[in-house]
């Protein structure tokens, strides 16, 4: 099963190893075969044997020839609908030189800085923007859509409210999808949502009320009642309770903002900044909050501090990951934010700049006037008497009617319900598309309003809002977003924070746990079609006959790789998809009654997020310990199970477990849990070591996610996007997430029964934009790339482990002595006797041109490491040789050479202006800091800025762009 070696198939180019490597490594373990390892490595008790019933692995040109009659079958009309999306133009300097550039979306979440100041500009640059257009304090580096960061703003008011009442207010002219999300997460916590008209909202404010969630524009366009508003502000503020607010960033450029008018926490999409709408993702969603909430903000922040030179650089501040630490007291689940959307969204604003978006605002705000303008000309009533860019019209028992004349002159505009419909303006608004529009409006027997299309290009209008509501201050004042707007000065930039990144395009980057393996060409070039990029998420069905197709086939694809026998696709993130699992889990228990089986059991070695997802659920965790082989303790579990006998929910465990072994217990294990009423939740982030070779679905398991970002070839963009699919067995399949927005026969659709536990995600398929990227991976790798792709990931972590063990421990292994698609490195032994800590390490590998592994997870002063099946045998030789020589200037700090705190590792990493410096006065030569490895000399990675130093940053934290001079 072994691929040829003609580099005839996608699978040859895929696989980083040639046969001869292949068995060179096989060699060095003693095995003549890949059948061999694996029979070492992976129990018996859970082996598939059968190859996987998929067709053969087609050709890139297949792919993409299957790919273009699948988008075809989907239809483009213009997008008039709102509702939360708008149609975009991307710049093209942006889309050649980031969306499309592996420099940056292979990059990995900027956990290691001093290799990431790029991407943390371009984050910054988007906090920036948000927290400035929003009128708040500061603004984290992006959630994952709006609804979600509305959901994450009603947590974040329950933890910081003073109130222990459950009581959370909310404007029921928000957008239906936010509406649902936020019934969604509140229900498993216990938080009681009134929802209710603004005017009415402000009698409903009692003592104890936590919050109040206002949607601004609102789902109509309308504007509101400003005194009414600002009742409510007052209100909820003089109960203790915080005040939410989802809001329009281009809205913003024109009007005061929500911080101007009292709101707390303000969220939203950046979507309309230059990224696709993807039929509902990936976009960036954003939350934005006042000073005081700072350290209960979800997700991460992008904050400055400086480095061992007293250069300013920039890192991840405060809370960031503190999900790994807090578990099941963390604030958010959230891992994955949606970077490279961010990012994009950043370098929008700074190409356009204040000017710019006021243009491309007051556009779509004057088109919005002209379409008002001419239906009141008409006859017709407005619904709202405010908007920015979207109006409401009345059209008594002819909003369908309406809603099919605009489509048969090419847009789509919203039907709110029988009588009303919704038109939403942007920057790719035309004034055919207003004259389209009024058409269908007025209907045929209605004279034309021919003033009106020409206030779509003419002079800029207020005539949606009060004068007295227009922003008047600066917007974006820093020099960045007013220095590059030749496409020269942007695409040096871009070159600029490009360079002074550590990307899978430079090299591998072994991180434990989260699978950096190739993001290939083929799959990423369907991603920008039109057919696939520029579909609302709630286009009339049959213009989205292409996706559906691709989601059906998809499902199906993983359907047979996991053996589960139901997907939901909604999910956009890992942590979603275990939010939807556990959801399920619960859902079903409570559907025959058992409504006191609240405890999730969670091993000591599980992922953060577990935990967080669990306590989002509502459940109670209880720790189970692993044994000294790093595996599940089976008597402490016992003993967990029968403490709660008639109380058990769940065990989520990972397999193979984040220890890198394949634990043998793992099908008795999923007995125990069954006979004690409990469901298995088999967590999927290592399933990279599985595929093609065991199915969880089959050896005992009820509910997995899955991170196509990893396994399945999505890439990680710096830290986002992301997509967590959630596969269950059929007696979990009715309770799996359901959306309003789902209509038609695909069998995703068939998932929305009145069980369902509900919505998760902004639009119905999450982040539907990028899967045709999984889609492509799977079917041209095929069944036999798949098997080989598992077989040599695991052939090449074990290779790693044989290379490395005699120069540093290796922690766990199975019964033969064999890890799993990662290895474990043991520093503890080496800090204890020479104060050289993980950090330190991973800090010197930068200097050797590489990303560190996973650091001190989930065993602290250890490193976790995952080669995958992309890399080549000279690339891992690579690696094993800079961690080689780094144990030796280990031992030469061992020995006394240098001092323990003035060595190439704890001063490390060494950019360029320090090696060069005229002073140099350490204990070792320059030229051993710059060129470890003679081989270094050729091809060498200069890290842009020296140790930054943490705690500075958390202690004087600036989350938004610096003046420039600080970065000379």
């Amino acid at each position: 099963m072994v691929p040829t070696s003609d580099l005839s198939t996608f699978a040859d180019r895929h696989l980083g190893l040639a046969n001869e490597d292949t068995a060179k490594m096989l060699a060095s373990l003693g095995l003549d075969s890949l059948d061999a390892l694996l029979a070492d490595v992976v129990p018996e008790t859970i082996r598939h044997h059968d190859p996987l019933a998929m067709a053969p692995g087609l050709s890139e040109k297949g792919a993409l020839a299957r790919l273009r009659e699948i988008a075809a079958m989907n239809t483009v009309v213009t997008s008039m609908l709102g509702q939360g999306y708008a149609n975009t133009i991307v710049p093209p300097v942006v889309l050649r030189n980031v969306l499309e550039n592996p420099a940056w979306y292979t990059a990995y979440t900027p956990y290691q800085p001093e290799i990431s100041q790029g991407r943390l500009e371009a984050v910054l640059n988007f906090q920036t923007v948000v927290a400035d257009l929003t009128g708040m304090d500061l603004a984290n580096a992006s959630l994952l859509d709006e609804a979600t960061a509305a959901a994450e703003a009603m947590t974040l008011a329950h933890r910081q409210s003073k109130s222990k009442s459950p009581r959370f207010l909310v404007d029921r002219e928000c957008h239906p999808q936010v509406l649902d999300v936020v019934r969604t997460r509140a229900e498993p916590l216990g938080i009681d949502v009134v929802c209710a008209a603004v005017d009415a909202l402000v009698a409903l404010v009692e003592p104890g009320t936590f919050g109040c969630l206002l949607s601004w524009p609102d789902t109509t366009g309308s504007l509101g009642d400003g005194p009414t508003r600002g009742a409510l502000v007052g209100a909820v503020h003089a109960v203790g309770g915080l005040v939410c607010v989802t809001t329009d960033l281009l809205a913003c450029v024109l009007l005061e903002p929500p911080g101007a008018w009292g709101a707390d926490v303000v969220v939203g999409s950046a979507q309309r900044f230059g990224v696709p709408l993807g039929f509902g993702g990936p976009h960036a969603g954003f939350i934005a909050i006042a000073d005081a909430h700072k350290r209960a903000l979800p997700g991460r922040l992008v904050g400055v501090s400086v480095d061992a030179g007293g250069r300013t650089a920039l890192r991840l501040a405060l809370q960031t990951r503190e999900q790994h630490i807090r578990r099941d007291k963390a604030t958010s689940n959230i891992c994955t934010a949606q970077v490279l959307l961010a990012v994009m969204a950043g370098l929008y604003a700074c190409w356009h700049g204040p000017e710019g978006l006021r243009r491309i605002a007051q556009h779509a705000h004057d088109s919005a006037s002209a379409i008002a303008m001419g239906a009141t000309a008409a006859g017709l009533a407005l619904a709202n008497d405010s908007w920015f860019d979207t109006v409401s019209i009345v059209v008594p028992g002819r909003a369908s009617d309406v809603v099919s004349a605009a489509l048969a002159r090419g847009v789509n505009v919203r039907l709110i319900d029988s009588d009303r419909v919704g038109i939403t303006c942007d920057e790719t608004t035309t004034s055919g598309h207003v004259a389209a529009v009024l058409h269908a409006l007025r209907g045929p027997a209605s004279t034309p309003a021919t003033s009106a299309t020409a206030a779509a290009g003419g002079t800029p209008s207020t005539a949606g809002f009060a004068p007295d509501h227009v922003r008047t201050a600066e917007i974006l004042t820093h020099p960045v977003f007013r220095s590059y707007r030749t496409e020269t000065e942007m695409l040096r930039y871009l070159r600029r924070l490009a360079d002074r990144d550590l990307a899978l395009d430079r090299t591998m980057i072994p991180l434990g746990s989260c699978t950096m393996k190739l993001n290939a060409t083929t799959e990423m070039i369907p991603v920008t079609w039109p057919e696939f990029s520029e579909i609302h998420p709630f286009a009339p069905t049959n213009q989205s006959i292409g996706y559906r197709t691709l989601l059906d086939e998809l499902e199906r694809m993983l359907v047979e790789i996991t053996g589960y026998d139901a997907v939901s696709l909604q999910p956009n993130a890992g942590s979603q998809g275990e939010y939807a699992g556990l959801l399920a889990i619960r859902a079903y228990h409570r559907s025959r009654g058992d409504f006191g089986r609240k405890v999730c059991l969670i091993p000591s070695s599980a992922h953060g997020t577990n935990a967080a997802s669990a306590a989002m659920c509502g459940m109670t965790v209880v720790v189970v310990g692993c044994d000294q082989r790093g595996n599940v303790d089976l008597d402490d579990l016992k003993l967990k199970m029968a403490a709660n006998a008639d109380s058990l929910s769940a065990l989520m465990i990972t397999y193979p477990s984040t220890h890198g072994v394949f634990e043998e217990a793992i099908t008795e294990i999923c007995s125990l849990v069954h006979a004690n009423g409990g469901q298995v939740y088999l967590d999927g982030a290592n399933f990279n070591a599985l595929v093609g070779v065991a199915k969880p679905g089959q050896f005992g398991a009820d509910v997995s996610h899955l991170n196509l970002h990893k396994t399945f070839c999505i890439p990680h963009g710096g830290g986002g996007p992301g997509v967590g699919p959630v596969c269950v067995k059929s007696h979990l399949a009715p309770f799996l997430p359901g959306h309003t927005g789902i209509t038609g026969t695909s069998s995703v659709a068939a998932h929305v029964t009145a069980a369902s536990v509900g919505s998760l995600t902004s639009a119905p398929y999450g982040s539907a934009g990028i899967l045709p990227i999984p889609w492509a991976y799977i079917a041209m790798m095929g069944p036999d790339g798949l098997w080989a792709a598992t077989a040599m990931a695991i052939l090449s972590a074990n290779y790693i482990a044989h290379r490395l063990r005699g120069h540093y421990p290796v922690l766990y292994a199975g019964i033969n002595g064999r890890v799993a698609h990662e290895c474990i490195l043991d520093l503890r032994p080496l800090t204890q006797s020479t104060g050289i800590t993980v950090d330190d390490v991973a800090k010197r590998l930068m200097d050797y041109g590489f990303h560190a592994p996973t650091m001190s997870f989930p065993v602290a002063g250890t490193l976790m490491v995952e080669p995958t099946e992309s890399e080549s045998l000279p690339e891992l030789d690579r690696f094993c040789d800079a961690m080689i020589a780094i144990r030796n200037e280990i031992d030469r700090v061992v020995a006394g050479e240098w001092p323990a705190d003035d060595n190439p590792l704890v001063r490390a990493p060494h950019p360029a202006e320090d090696v060069l410096c005229d002073d140099w006065n350490r204990a070792y030569p320059r030229e051993l800091a710059a060129y470890p490895l003679a081989s270094l000399r050729k091809d060498k990675y200069w890290p842009p800025v020296s140790r930054i130093d943490g705690a500075y940053g958390d202690r004087n934290v600036v989350c938004s762009c610096p003046p420039l001079e600080s970065y000379a």
